[in-house]
Order: structure tokens, then C-alpha cells, then sequence
């Protein structure tokens, strides 16, 4: 039972956190509810209005009009009898009174000739009697006043509305006017209340079908307003999406309309901004491209002058000037510096262009990772930590430069012994480098992967060009992969590359949109 009852309220609880998320976040239903608390408080107000005055004016119509009768047939048949009458005298004379036009009830007290208080009914012993008058009535009617000026009789006519099994009555007494009996009148007020209710339930209809009218109009005047705020959330989707071109069909001179014409602007200013940025975009692009094969030529004949120059400083002979062997050095180290810098710029334009493709092969992570760092010399310095077995379908020379991208940037300016673990987990190989250096700075973090990013303003010549490890995260993503860098709890810094096990479905699909693009050209 107590986890049935756990269960429900989990339920309850869902439900309401999702009604809680839905309710009013959408215009139409904020819309349709507002109009409809606005109709059913205008509604409601009005028919209240108008329940009221009726009801007043009903009331007090059927209330004055049996007054004035029974204060008239007190007058003209009460006030003929004798000033002790028989109780058969009072008898009739109720029996006359209530035959009226008002169909009211009467009931006469007197004293009679022997000193006898006696009555009569109209309804005879069953009808009327002064159990049914209020004792507060009787004693305002029977209370003898001044006689003044400004009140010209010592009793007057009262009367109070009673409520007696659901039903309203009107109950009236007076006492003759000179000395008589005295007389009460009990008159049902079941037809004006069946009228008010009558009237109660038309205005509750009426009520009604405004209120679903109002919803109507409010789903109606909604949709009208709606529409053009869809269309234009809607073509902003799609201009997010890239589609610069997306522009509004503009109607009318409301405000709507105002708010089409300035995102029609807005949506051509930023379409030809992008395409002069993307038209500068190219022209860069282009710029370095033929910049460095321009480059290339001259490069080729200065690395071989300087290869030569190298031998002749690794010569025993000692025929180099000990003056210009440290010029010597520095441009051999210089050219070798603008050699990689060349290269890693035309790798980075083939990013750009797109134009970079996989060249897939089943290798041994592990003697892949291996042969990076025998290539480098690196052995005595990197701490390997791979089991062997773990293949994967990757290019080799991606990887290759994606490690020795870590490897040297962890060597560079972190701290030996660098430790290079990979594992295999869910159809991904992790490789992560750590050092043993003081980290990477918390402002830094965000950028270490920005081309020409220096962690240190001011050492703006050091020996990398800023763009390895920019160049290692795009060969990450061309296998679908991800590097990501932080700092370990135990010291140092943590690059973690992640590559799937099988990149063969992107050389697939950069296949097919080769062929799709090809086909568009055709």
C-alpha cells in the first residue's frame, strides 16, 4: 500500500511539475484566459447588476402592492366591525380580506363582548395562526407611539420577509385605526422567487455563452496576432539555422508589420555583413594558402644551404669561423622554425578549406604511441603506460601529429617524467598525457587550443608557433574525437584525447558529400 501510495504521488507530483513548466508559458493560452477573466468578470458583474435591481424592483413591486391591499381591506372591512367583535365576526372578515386580489392570508385578534381575546383565519383553525408572525413583528405592532405633529397615529402598519421551508413570505401587521382588531397578513412570495430564479438562471446562461464567446473571440483575435509573431519566430529559426536569405512577407502598417519590415532589415544587413566576412574570410584563407607554397620554393633551397652549413658545424675540422658559428646556428634553427610554420599553416588551411581528408589504417595504439616517441628521441622522458592489443581504424599520421603535438607541449612546458596512459572504454580509445609541471593557469585554460594563443604576453617569440595544439584538436574532430585539457589534483596538466575505435563511417560520409557536391556542380 505505501508504495502504491509513493507511486501516485510520484505520478501526482510529475503531472504537476509539468503543468507547472506548461502552464501560461504559452501567448495564445495567456491570451484566451485573459480574455475570458476580463468577459467573465464583466459578465458576472453585469448580471449581478442586473440580478440585483431586478430582484429589488420585483420584490418591492409585489411587496407594495399587497401592503397597500391589506392596508386597505384593514380600513374598509376591519375597520366596519364592532369594537369587540364575535369570534364568527373576525371569521368572516378574514374570509372576505383574503379573497382579494392579492390572495394573502388574515388573521384578526380582538377581544370579544365577554373580554375574551378570540381570532380568525382566514384559513380557518389549520391556516394562519400567530405562531406564524415573528415575535419581534407582533411587538412593533402592538407598541403604541406618540401622537405628534410629524406623526399623526399611534399605530402603524409593519412588515418582514420570513423564509419557511425554502419558501419566502411576506408577513404585515397594523391595528385599525381608531380602536379595532388588530390584523396580520401572510403572503407567499413563491412566483416572484420562481421569477428571480427564472431571471438567475438566463443570466447564468447569458453569463455562460459570453464567457464562450469571449473565448472565441480570444482564440480568433489570438490567431489574427499570432500568426505574423510564428511566421517571424519561425524565420528566426531559420535564420539561426544559417538561411541568411529567410525574409518575411510584409502586409499591412501595424506594428506587426513595423516588426517584419525591421527584421527584413536586420536579416540584410546581417546577410551582407556575412558575406563580405566570409568574402574576407576566403581572401585570408587563400592568402596563406598561396603564401605558403609561394613560401615552399625558396624554402627548399635555404633548407639545404642550411643543412650544409649544419654539416659543416658538426664537422671535427673546425673550418668554421668560431665568429659566425653562433649566426650559423641561429639560422639553422630559424629555417627550421619557418619550415614548421609553413607546414602547420598549410595544414591549417586545408582545415579551413575542408579540403583535409582520413587516410584510414588498423594500427596498435600502443606502437603507434611507441613509435611517436622513438621518432622524437623522447624515450627517456615519456613514461608509457599502454597495454598491447588495443586497435583501432584511425589515420596514422593524424595520430602521429596529434601526439606529438601533446607529448612536445607537455615536455615544453610542463615537467618530466611525462606519463602517457590509454584504456579502452566503449568502442573509444582515451590517450591522456600528464606532466609534472605547475599546471595550466585557470585564465589560460579556455584558450590553450586558439591558434597563435601564448599563455605569456611576454615571451611572444618562443619556440612554438601557437598553432600545434590547434592543430591536434582539428585532427581529434576529424575522427570524430575531442581533446580536452585540465589540470590533475596530484599536479601538473592533463590533455585527454578521445578517438573512436572506427572513424570509417566519416571517410563514408565525406564521401557521399563529395559526390553529392560533385553532382550539384554537374
Amino acid at each position: 500500500m505505501t508504495s502504491a501510495q509513493g507511486g501516485f504521488r510520484g505520478w501526482f507530483a510529475e503531472r504537476k511539475g509539468v503543468w507547472s513548466r506548461l502552464r501560461f508559458t504559452s501567448l495564445r493560452l495567456r491570451l484566451v484566459v485573459v480574455f475570458g477573466l476580463v468577459a467573465l468578470t464583466a459578465a458576472v458583474s453585469a448580471s449581478g447588476i442586473a440580478y440585483w435591481l431586478n430582484r429589488e424592483a420585483v420584490l418591492t413591486r409585489a411587496q407594495d402592492a399587497v401592503l397597500r391591499d391589506f392596508q386597505q381591506e384593514m380600513q374598509n372591512r376591519a375597520g366596519v366591525l364592532p369594537e369587540r367583535p364575535t369570534q364568527f365576526e373576525l371569521q368572516r372578515t378574514a374570509d372576505q380580506m383574503a379573497n382579494g386580489s392579492q390572495r394573502f392570508s388574515v388573521l384578526l385578534i380582538a377581544e370579544n363582548p365577554d373580554g375574551r381575546t378570540v381570532s380568525g383565519s382566514s384559513g380557518g383553525l389549520s391556516g394562519f395562526t400567530l405562531k406564524d408572525v415573528p415575535e419581534s413583528l407582533r411587538e412593533a405592532v402592538n407598541e403604541e407611539q406618540e401622537v405628534s405633529s410629524t406623526n399623526k397615529y399611534a399605530y402603524h402598519l409593519y412588515w418582514q420577509r420570513v423564509v419557511e421551508d425554502d419558501t419566502p413570505y411576506l408577513v404585515a401587521g397594523t391595528k385599525v385605526i381608531g380602536g379595532g382588531p388588530t390584523g396580520y397578513m401572510l403572503k407567499s412570495l413563491e412566483p416572484e422567487a420562481k421569477d428571480l430564479n427564472s431571471l438567475a438562471w438566463s443570466l447564468g446562461i447569458a453569463t455562460g455563452l459570453a464567457l464562450i464567446g469571449s473565448a472565441l473571440l480570444a482564440q480568433a483575435a489570438a490567431t489574427t496576432v499570432l500568426k505574423p509573431v510564428h511566421r517571424l519566430g519561425v524565420a528566426a529559426r531559420r535564420l539561426g539555422e544559417g538561411k541568411l536569405d529567410t525574409r518575411l512577407r510584409v502586409s499591412g502598417t501595424d506594428e506587426l508589420a513595423d516588426l517584419s519590415r525591421t527584421f527584413n532589415n536586420a536579416a540584410e544587413a546581417l546577410e551582407k555583413r556575412v558575406a563580405d566576412m566570409a568574402a574576407r574570410d576566403d581572401s585570408s584563407r587563400r592568402f596563406v594558402a598561396d603564401m605558403s607554397h609561394e613560401l615552399r620554393t625558396p624554402l627548399t633551397a635555404i633548407t639545404a644551404v642550411t643543412e650544409v652549413l649544419e654539416e659543416e658545424l658538426e664537422a671535427e675540422t673546425g673550418s668554421m669561423d668560431p665568429m659566425i658559428e653562433p649566426a650559423v646556428r641561429l639560422v639553422v634553427s630559424e629555417t627550421r622554425r619557418l619550415n614548421d610554420l609553413v607546414e602547420n599553416l598549410m595544414e591549417v588551411t586545408r582545415f579551413d578549406a575542408g579540403t583535409a581528408r582520413l587516410v584510414l589504417d588498423d594500427v596498435d595504439v600502443a606502437d603507434q604511441i611507441t613509435a611517436c616517441i622513438d621518432a622524437r628521441a623522447w624515450l627517456d622522458a615519456v613514461d608509457l603506460d599502454a597495454e598491447r592489443g588495443i586497435h583501432a581504424r584511425l589515420d596514422p599520421r593524424r595520430l602521429d601529429v596529434i601526439l606529438a603535438n601533446l607529448i612536445g607541449n607537455a615536455l615544453k612546458h610542463g615537467g618530466s617524467p611525462v606519463r602517457v596512459s590509454v584504456r579502452d572504454a566503449d568502442d573509444e580509445v582515451v590517450i591522456a598525457v600528464r606532466d609534472h609541471g605547475p599546471g595550466i593557469p585557470e585564465d589560460v585554460l579556455p584558450h590553450v587550443f586558439d591558434r597563435f594563443y601564448k599563455a605569456s604576453a611576454s615571451r611572444p617569440r618562443s619556440e612554438g608557433s601557437g598553432l600545434g595544439l590547434s592543430i591536434a584538436l582539428e585532427n581529434a574532430h576529424i575522427h570524430g574525437g575531442e581533446i580536452t585539457a585540465a589540470n590533475s589534483p596530484e599536479g601538473g596538466a592533463v590533455f585527454t584525447l578521445r578517438l573512436p575505435q572506427d572513424a570509417s563511417s566519416l571517410t563514408r560520409e565525406d564521401e557521399e558529400t563529395k559526390g553529392s557536391d560533385e553532382k550539384g556542380e554537374a
